[in-house]
């Protein structure tokens, strides 16, 4: 052999460790990345009873926890899993029937998200929002630090209808004494 083909072995044996450089690269970044989506923990959900209280909880975790480990699910079996979570009493009467209705074919979703909609209409009520404006009353700091309440709050707040003032007037009520008579005096920086 002259030294040209030497010379056009070693090129192509050099383009071919280049390639497979490139090939084992590309797959440890893959499995770089399944390891980081199978590593990422997500809370289990609660069972959901059918407690007017309880819904919007219960949405809520339902969609984060199908972004996070069940998109490459069909809707028939990301449905199927939220009914997993639909149980007690009334709630199971309920689940039998959305179940032979889906097995009739009687209803059909487009997604997880119309399902979830749907149960959000189903539960929560027409009076959901003189449910929220009770629990907004009712709320007080009591022993919970300021951060821990001001979350409640916003919680119970969502969905109770009241802006600005009113708003303003609960959360000054439901706060410790101590805290709210340095509020009204203006000696708020004074606060321990």
């Amino acid at each position: 052999m002259s030294q040209t083909d030497y010379l056009a072995i070693i090129r192509q044996l050099q383009e071919q460790i280049i390639a497979l450089t490139a090939q084992i690269e590309e797959g440890a970044e893959r499995r770089v990345g399944e390891e980081a989506a199978v590593s990422t923990e997500v809370a289990k959900l609660q069972t959901f009873d059918r407690t007017p209280s309880k819904v919007s909880r219960f949405l809520s975790a339902c969609k984060l926890y199908i972004r996070m480990r069940l998109r490459e699910l069909s809707v028939e079996e990301q449905i199927q899993w939220i009914l997993s979570y639909v149980q007690g009493g009334l709630a199971d009467i309920w689940k039998e029937n959305v179940m032979e209705e889906l097995k009739a074919e009687e209803i059909k979703y487009k997604s997880a998200g119309e399902f979830l909609a749907e149960i959000k209409k189903e539960f929560r009520g027409e009076d959901e929002e003189s449910v929220k404006v009770a629990e907004l009353k009712k709320i007080e700091q009591e022993g919970r630090n300021i951060e821990k309440f001001v979350q409640d709050f916003k919680r119970v707040a969502r969905g109770s209808g009241y802006k600005e003032y009113p708003l303003i007037k609960e959360f000054k009520r439901g706060i410790n004494g101590n805290i709210r008579r340095k509020l009204s005096t203006g000696s708020a920086g004074q606060l321990p």
